[in-house]
């Protein structure tokens, strides 16, 4: 992840790991990896994904509208 982030070429991550504590804590951590990269917008899939959920059990659709609807985390 840090290699894509030094290349520059990177404008947003979106965070989407399951919806249980692994999930939310890994999020926090990748989020704390982002803030040396300035101008680097974070954002997190919202609508669609059962809170508890596994994404491995998603379809595509719902998927596609939880990436549509995402809301920013933080921008740094």
């Amino acid at each position: 992840l840090e290699s894509y982030l030094s290349s520059g070429d990177i404008n947003e991550v979106v965070m989407a790991t399951n919806t249980t504590v692994e999930g939310e804590v890994t999020t926090y951590y990748i989020n704390d990896l982002l803030k040396p990269y300035p101008g680097i917008k974070i954002t997190r899939i919202a609508q669609g994904v059962p809170l508890g959920g596994e994404l491995e059990y998603l379809d595509a659709r719902t998927l596609g509208h939880a990436l549509g609807t995402r809301h920013l985390l933080t921008e740094t």
